[in-house]
C-alpha cells in the first residue's frame, strides 16, 4: 500500500477515519466537516422552530464577560442564543454579536472530532487516530513517570480562559505540582495589583455606574473590548440619559468608546499616570477633597500626599502628555465637585505600559481623594466573587496544595506579580524554558494558542514548542485545529462551553454577589470531550494516591456538589430537589438579600472578632492571632469603634503602600511606595522618524477564541493600520498603501527586567495596509490583534472554496477520494468573500509576531503598548 492510499489530509476526512489511520494537517489546509449528512450526502434541512425548541441556560464564553444565556435546542443543535434576563448583569434578554454567533461554536467548519497522536516530526502536522483509552493512558503513564522521579512539578498546565479553575487547580494538587501557567501578564495583572495595593479587596472593580454622575476613562474602551463591558456600557448609557452623567476618555486612538464620550483627549502613550497625578494635584491643591475620608480611611495622611505632589503640575504633565493644562484642571474640579458619585478608572490602555502599574494606581487614588470609594454612584467593589470552597464545595476528599515552588510559575524578577494573586509572568514562560531556568516533561495546554496571541508567537514559542528537548510531552486540548495544537505530541478534542459543564462567577455591576451554571445545550460530536472530565479521567489512572481525589465520578458530579449548599426554592415558588437543579432551571442565584458593599470600610466588626484581639497603639490597626498563633490584621480603630476598614496591611487604602516599596527592594529597585510617575524609557527623546505601535481588539473577536467563527469574521476580518493624517502626508502614505512596519526591542533598565533589556535592534516586520485617519495620536500607529491565523480553518485564514480541494491542496488527486462526503449547502466554499486571491481584503496580520516580550517590573504585565516602531511605504 503505497503512502497516499492511507494518508488522509485535512481534518474534513475525519467522518471517516478509522483508529490507527493517518491524517496530514498543515497550516491552511486543516478542514473539517461542519454538517450532519444524510445516506447520500444531502444535509438535512431543519426548519427552525423556536415555539417548540428546547430553552436551556447557560453561560457564554466567546468572552470573558462570561454573560448567562439561554440557547433553544432543535435536534440536538442549537438554533438561537439570547441573554438570560436573571443574570444581573444582563437583566434581559440582549446579547452582543459574540453571544448571538454561539449557535455557530458547535459547527465550525474545522470541528476535531477524535484524538490523535503524532506520527511524523512535531510541526509536520501528521497524526493518526487514537482512543481516548490510548490518550488516557500514555498521559497518566508520562504523569506518573514525573511524580516517581521526585519531580511532580515538571509537569505543568498552560491555560488561556478556561473558567474551570477548581478542576485544574484539584488535578494539578492531585499530582503535586503547582504551575498552573495562566495569560495574566498578557492581559489584566497591573490592573489587577493595583486595585489589591490600593483596596486590598478584588481583581476588577465594579462601579456603580447606573448612578454615577461624571465617569473619568483612562484607555478603557468599554463600548467594544472590556470586561463586563457590555453591562457597564448600558448602566453608562442610563445614567447619562437619565440625570445628564459626563464620559471624559482619555485614549490615543478614537475608539468607539472615545468616539461617543462627551471629551475625547488624545495623551502620548504612557502619560496617562502623569494626567491622573497632575489631577490629583489640583484636587488636593483647591481642597476639592473628602477629608473625612482621608482622615480615617487613607494612607498616608492628606499633608503627606499634598507635599508628594506638588511638582505634579498641569504644566508639567501637559508637557508630558500634549492634553493642554488647562484641561485637566478643568477637568480634574469638574470631576472632584461631583463628588462623591464619580469614578476614575482604568484598562489595558493605561495598564499596558512599562508604568503601567503605578499609571493604574495613580488613577484609581483619584477616588480616595474625592470620596467615592464604595459610595452610591463611586468606585465600588465586590467582597465574593470566588467560588470560595466554603460556599461552592468540592467533592471530599481534597488534595493537599503543592509547596514546591518553581521560576516558571513564581519568577523571581516580578515579585509582585504572585503576591496577592497568582498572576504569574505569561509572557516569559517559553523563554524561560529556552534558558534552562525551569524544565518540563508533560507540558498540557487548554484554550491558549500561543504562537498566534504571544508576544514573539511566531518565532520563540514557536521554537520552544517544537524543541522536544525542552518541552518532552504536549498534550492540546482545543476545538480546531489550531497554531498551538500543530505543535502538539497528542491533540484532545475539547468540547465547546455550549457543551461542557461548570460554574462560573464574576463581579456584579448591581453589587450582589451571584454565581452562575454553564450545562451542556447539546452533546459534542464525534468523541470530543471536555477537558475537565479528560483531566479527571486521567487522574483516576494515575494511581491509588491520586486516584482517590477523583472518585466522585464525572463533571457534573463536580458542578452538583458545588451547587449543595444552594438554595432549592425560587422566587417564584418553585421546589427543587437540590441546589443543583435549582440552577439548571434558572441558571443563575443570586444572593439578593444581602446588602450592597457602600461604605463596607466602616462596617463595624463582629464582636466575635474583637475579643481576643489587640490595637497596635501607632496605627490602630486591630490584630488576632489564627489557630497557629500567627497575628493578622483584621480591622481599623476609627475613633472609640473597631470597624472592618480595607483589607490592605494598614486597613486602610493605601496611596502610600510600604510593600511596593520593601518588595522593590529584594531585586534592587527604588520605590517610594507611592504611584509616582516615570516615563517609558523607549519613549524618551523618541527620534523623529519613530512611531509608537499600540494595538486594540474590536468588538467581535477576542484573540483565540472567535476567529474561527465566520459569523464574526464576515463582520472583521482584517487590520489596516491606523496613521494619523499629518504623519501620513509627511511619509507619502494614502489610505490602501501597502506599508512595511518594522519593531524594535525596547531600552528598559528596571533590575528585575535585565533578561529584556534591548538596544533597539530590531524584533521583526510586516507588511500592512494602510489607513490614513485624523482618529489617532500623530506619534502612534495602531493594528487590530486577533487576526492573521496561518491555522484555524477557511474562516480565519481567508480562504475559500470547497472543504476537499482546500483540504486536499499538494496532494495527488486520488487523495481527494479519502475525504467523507460533502456538505451539500457549505458556506465557506463561496461565502468566505473575503479571500485575497478571489478579489477580497484578506485576513489580516498577525501583529504580535513582532512584538517584543516585554515585561513592566515588578508585576510583570506585558507592555503591549510601548513597541517603538518604524513606516516605510512599499513600492
Amino acid at each position: 500500500m503505497d503512502r497516499r492510499s492511507f494518508i488522509r489530509n485535512g481534518i474534513g476526512s475525519m467522518a471517516t477515519l478509522g483508529v490507527g489511520e493517518l491524517i496530514l494537517l498543515n497550516p491552511s489546509t486543516a478542514q473539517a466537516m461542519s454538517y450532519r449528512p444524510l445516506a447520500n450526502g444531502q444535509q438535512r434541512k431543519i426548519k427552525n422552530n423556536y415555539k417548540t425548541a428546547t430553552r436551556i441556560t447557560s453561560v457564554c464564553l466567546n468572552c470573558s464577560t462570561v454573560c448567562g444565556i439561554e440557547g433553544f435546542v432543535q435536534d440536538n443543535k442549537v438554533i438561537k442564543i439570547r441573554g438570560n434576563p436573571l443574570d444581573p448583569n444582563m437583566g434581559s434578554h440582549m446579547t452582543c454579536a459574540k453571544g448571538q454567533s454561539g449557535p455557530t461554536v458547535n459547527d465550525y467548519p474545522e470541528r476535531l472530532l477524535y484524538p490523535l497522536k503524532r506520527a511524523g516530526e512535531r510541526g509536520s502536522g501528521l497524526w493518526k487516530r487514537i482512543t481516548w483509552e490510548e490518550a488516557y493512558e500514555e498521559i497518566a503513564r508520562r504523569i506518573r513517570a514525573s511524580i516517581d522521579a521526585g519531580h511532580p512539578e515538571r509537569v505543568c498546565i498552560h491555560q488561556g480562559r478556561s473558567r474551570i479553575e477548581a478542576e485544574i487547580g484539584r488535578f494539578l494538587d492531585a499530582i503535586g505540582t503547582p504551575v498552573l501557567l495562566n495569560h495574566r501578564a498578557v492581559c489584566s495583572s497591573n490592573k489587577r495589583a493595583a486595585n489589591y495595593v490600593s483596596l486590598g479587596e478584588t481583581d476588577w472593580e465594579s462601579i456603580d455606574a447606573e448612578r454615577c454622575t461624571y465617569f473619568l476613562n483612562f484607555g478603557a474602551n468599554f463600548y467594544e473590548a472590556h470586561q463586563g463591558g457590555l453591562h457597564l456600557v448600558s448602566r453608562v448609557v442610563k445614567a447619562r440619559y437619565d440625570h445628564g452623567a459626563k464620559l471624559v476618555t482619555f485614549d490615543v486612538r478614537l475608539s468607539n468608546t472615545a468616539g461617543r464620550s462627551d471629551e475625547w483627549h488624545q495623551p502620548f502613550p504612557g502619560t496617562e499616570g502623569a494626567i491622573a497625578l497632575a489631577m490629583a494635584h489640583v484636587i488636593v491643591r483647591e481642597n476639592e477633597v473628602d477629608r473625612d475620608f482621608l482622615d480615617k480611611f487613607v494612607q498616608p495622611g492628606l499633608d503627606t500626599i499634598r507635599t508628594w505632589l506638588a511638582p505634579c503640575t498641569p504644566a508639567w504633565a501637559a508637557k508630558l502628555s500634549g492634553v493642554a493644562a488647562a484641561d485637566i484642571t478643568r477637568l480634574a474640579l469638574e470631576f472632584a465637585r461631583k463628588r462623591p458619585a464619580v469614578a476614575a478608572f482604568t484598562n489595558r490602555g493605561t495598564g499596558a505600559h512599562y508604568n503601567g502599574f503605578n499609571a493604574e494606581r495613580a488613577v484609581v487614588m483619584l477616588n480616595a481623594l474625592v470620596g467615592s470609594v464604595a459610595k452610591e454612584g463611586g468606585y465600588c467593589y465586590g467582597l465574593d466573587e470566588k467560588l470560595s470552597p466554603a460556599r461552592y464545595p468540592a467533592p471530599e476528599p481534597r488534595p493537599p496544595k503543592p509547596t514546591i515552588r518553581t521560576d516558571l510559575e513564581d519568577p523571581p524578577e516580578w515579585p509582585l506579580a504572585n503576591r496577592w494573586q497568582k498572576m504569574k509572568v505569561g509572557q516569559v514562560v517559553f523563554d524561560y524554558l529556552r534558558q534552562g531556568r525551569a524544565k518540563l516533561d508533560v507540558y498540557l495546554s487548554y484554550t491558549i494558542a500561543a504562537p498566534m496571541t504571544w508576544p514573539e508567537g511566531r518565532s520563540t514559542t514557536v521554537e520552544v514548542l517544537k524543541d522536544e528537548k525542552l518541552i518532552p510531552f504536549h498534550a492540546c486540548s482545543d476545538v480546531v485545529y489550531s497554531e498551538m495544537a500543530h505543535y502538539a505530541d497528542m491533540i484532545l478534542p475539547d468540547a465547546t462551553y455550549l457543551e461542557r459543564w461548570g460554574m462560573d462567577i464574576r463581579n456584579n455591576m448591581e453589587l450582589q454577589h451571584f454565581v452562575t451554571l454553564r450545562q451542556p445545550m447539546v452533546t459534542p460530536p464525534g468523541s470530543a470531550t471536555s477537558f475537565a472530565d479528560v483531566l479527571f479521567e486521567i487522574g483516576k489512572r494515575l494511581g491509588p494516591g491520586q486516584a482517590k481525589y477523583f472518585k466522585f465520578g464525572k463533571h457534573e458530579d463536580f458542578v452538583r456538589h458545588q451547587c449543595s449548599k444552594l438554595p432549592t426554592k425560587g422566587a417564584d415558588g418553585k421546589i427543587f430537589k437540590d441546589g443543583f437543579e435549582y440552577m439548571k432551571h434558572y441558571g443563575v442565584y443570586v444572593d439578593s438579600a444581602a446588602p450592597k458593599p457602600y461604605e463596607v470600610y466602616r462596617k463595624p466588626l463582629d464582636a466575635a472578632l474583637v475579643q481576643g484581639s489587640r490595637v497596635d497603639e501607632q496605627t490602630r490597626v486591630i490584630y488576632k492571632a489564627d489557630d497557629k498563633g500567627k497575628e493578622k490584621a483584621v480591622g481599623l480603630m476609627v475613633g472609640e469603634v473597631p470597624v472592618r476598614g480595607f483589607t490592605t496591611p494598614s486597613r486602610k487604602f493605601e496611596i502610600y503602600a510600604p510593600e511596593v516599596a520593601k518588595v522593590a527592594s529584594t531585586i534592587g529597585m527604588r520605590d517610594d511606595g507611592l504611584p509616582t510617575f516615570h516615563q517609558v524609557p523607549s519613549h524618551v527623546d523618541l527620534a523623529a522618524d519613530r512611531l509608537i505601535l499600540t494595538t486594540f481588539k474590536w468588538n467581535v473577536h477576542t484573540q483565540g477564541r472567535t476567529a474561527s467563527q465566520k459569523y464574526l469574521a464576515e463582520i472583521v476580518h482584517d487590520n489596516p493600520m491606523w496613521i494619523h493624517a499629518a504623519t501620513a502626508k509627511k511619509l507619502g502614505i494614502k489610505t490602501g498603501d501597502t506599508v512595511e512596519l518594522t519593531t524594535y526591542r525596547p531600552l528598559s533598565g528596571a533590575a528585575g527586567d535585565k533578561a529584556y533589556k534591548g538596544t533597539g535592534e530590531v524584533v521583526g516586520s510586516a507588511t500592512v495596509k494602510a489607513f490614513v485617519t485624523r482618529g489617532i495620536h500623530p506619534r502612534v500607529v495602531a493594528v487590530s490583534n486577533s487576526l492573521g491565523w496561518i491555522t484555524g480553518g477557511r474562516s480565519c485564514e481567508g480562504e475559500r472554496g470547497r472543504r476537499v480541494e482546500v483540504a486536499a491542496k499538494g496532494l495527488a488527486p486520488d487523495a481527494a477520494q479519502a475525504f467523507g462526503p460533502a456538505p451539500a449547502v457549505d458556506d465557506l466554499e463561496f461565502g468566505l468573500w473575503w479571500d485575497e486571491k478571489n478579489g477580497g481584503r484578506g485576513s489580516g496580520v498577525n501583529i504580535n509576531a513582532i512584538l517584543p516580550i516585554n515585561p513592566q517590573p515588578l508585576v510583570g504585565m506585558q507592555a503591549w503598548f510601548d513597541t517603538v516602531c518604524s513606516i516605510r511605504k512599499v513600492v
